[in-house]
């Protein structure tokens, strides 16, 4: 990892962690499971019923644990011909604007997020029709942390959050909210993110927020290697 990318702060370190450990077991249980699942077909003729909503569930799981990853190693593509016909102060002014329309961008992503994974959590929705101004008013009749999965079965370490989102009812599947909760949380990454690239070239230590030029970057290095050797 470049210098650049390198968490600046303790929180920073500690998301990078979350970041960087959750997206390699993501990857390594999509990979068992497929695997498993491969062999049990071609094997023995049977596989893991579950094995297919598991690795969906893992993908949009990675996929929201990518998001972020991205926008802190500058690795979202964009198109800056245009923005290289500024001066540096004038790249730099388009560049605090498009991060001001992501920030508000993730803030409404964050909203929508929260509300959805919130019905299945038996949590109070924001109130707001763009922006949260409060939570709604939780009634039990809103309650729906019952809602189950369609195949992955529940684990038996986990009935101890029956009592507390099902009223001691057993689940036969494991709860909507476990996997859904990515939504929320996925986003939050996202908008820490958002902020910490904003504040870098806020503070001149970056000039976009989208892809650096990777392949140039390395030649210059080559380049340079050379000319010291």
């Amino acid at each position: 990892m470049s210098d650049r990318h390198s968490p600046d702060t303790a929180l920073g370190r500690i998301v990078n962690e979350i970041e960087e450990t959750g997206i390699a077991i993501i990857l390594g249980l999509m990979l068992m499971i497929t695997f498993v699942n491969v062999l049990l077909r071609y094997g023995f003729n049977t596989g893991l019923i579950w094995g297919l909503e598991a690795t969906t569930f893992l993908f949009a799981w990675l996929v929201l644990f990518g998001i972020s990853y991205a926008v802190k190693v500058t690795a979202n593509l964009g198109v800056d011909a245009v923005i290289n016909m500024f001066p540096k102060g004038g790249r730099r002014v388009l560049a605090l604007i498009a991060a001001a329309v992501f920030l508000v961008y993730t803030v409404l992503l964050l909203k929508g997020a929260w509300d959805y994974w919130a019905n299945f959590a038996n949590l109070p929705q924001t109130t707001g029709r763009w922006f949260p101004t409060g939570f709604e008013e939780m009634k039990r009749t809103s309650y729906r942390g019952w809602y189950e999965v369609v195949d992955i079965p529940m684990p038996e370490w986990l009935r101890w959050i029956e009592p507390l989102m099902n009223e001691g009812e057993e689940y036969e599947k494991i709860p909507r909210f476990i996997p859904y909760f990515i939504l929320p949380f996925g986003t939050a990454l996202l908008l820490f993110r958002v902020l910490q690239a904003g504040w870098r070239i806020a503070m001149g230590r970056a000039d976009n927020l989208i892809v650096s030029h990777e392949a140039e970057d390395a030649v210059e290095d080559v380049a340079h290697l050379n000319r010291e050797g």
